[in-house]
């Protein structure tokens, strides 16, 4: 499939958008479809680099806090009463804690209360990683107003971490892979920290370096090589993320 140019802010709109409509609807099923139209469009338009990698791994986050938000619904909160599926040993809480309890009977309207809330908080996670990982921070940065260009190149950086974290760990692996030593384990975990944290006080350096040669900081003004316009294609997104609002 032919790969579209987007305007920076344009998937940033829409997946606000999708996240607004997805915490407005509170319904489960609208929240996984809208995970799976951002995926499918993830799939299909991002860019080979690190931040178009990332999604991925926001997906395994997600599925790592809806299976953390089940545990915590399980063992830890108020009981709802309803069809029993299972029960844990309850253990005594203090009386200035009326109302919550540690086990219990284990409802299906309890286990299901606690999934459709982890639901819909990972896919507005899941909303904005998507956008993080179709557009480039450096194409964002240039088009956000001087007056917020300082902390846009804040917010930038914040983001990026998570993409070139991933690469990192990625190519730490393939080269533990090739030396023959193990990629999984306590063991493994050291062997990737160490490196991955000379690795990030290095991009950290050349970062502050790069800036530095620029003169960041020393004039206000901005200048614009190759200004970043607005396309019908942009239009036509926003227009859906605004009709989505009004949907929900």
């Amino acid at each position: 499939m032919k790969k579209l140019s987007f305007h920076p802010l344009t998937w940033w709109i829409f997946s606000g958008a999708l996240a607004l409509a997805i915490a407005r609807v509170n319904s489960p099923l609208f929240a996984i479809a809208a995970v799976g139209v951002m995926s499918v469009i993830v799939f299909t338009q991002r860019d080979d680099a690190p931040w178009g990698r990332s999604f991925n791994a926001t997906l395994k986050l997600s599925l790592w806090i809806i299976t953390i938000r089940a545990m915590i619904g399980v063992l830890i909160g108020v009981p709802i009463p309803g069809t029993t599926l299972f029960t844990i040993p309850t253990v005594p809480l203090p009386s200035w804690m009326p109302g919550i309890r540690i086990g219990g009977a284990v409802t299906l309207e309890r286990l299901s209360s606690s999934i459709s809330e982890g639901i819909i908080i990972c896919a507005i996670l899941v909303v904005f990683g998507a956008a993080a990982s179709l557009t480039s921070p450096h194409r964002l940065l240039r088009v956000l107003p001087v007056y917020v260009y300082e902390f846009g190149i804040s917010v930038v950086i914040a983001t990026s971490v998570l993409p070139q974290l991933v690469s990192a760990v990625s190519r730490i692996r393939m080269a533990q892979r090739l030396r023959g030593q193990k990629t999984h384990g306590v063991k493994a975990f050291k062997r990737i920290a160490l490196p991955l944290l000379e690795e990030s006080l290095a991009r950290s350096l050349d970062l502050a370096a790069a800036m530095d040669s620029r003169g960041y900081g020393i004039s206000k003004k901005r200048s614009k090589y190759r200004p970043i316009k607005w396309a019908r294609i942009d239009v036509v997104v926003v227009l859906a993320a605004l009709a989505v609002i009004g949907i929900s």
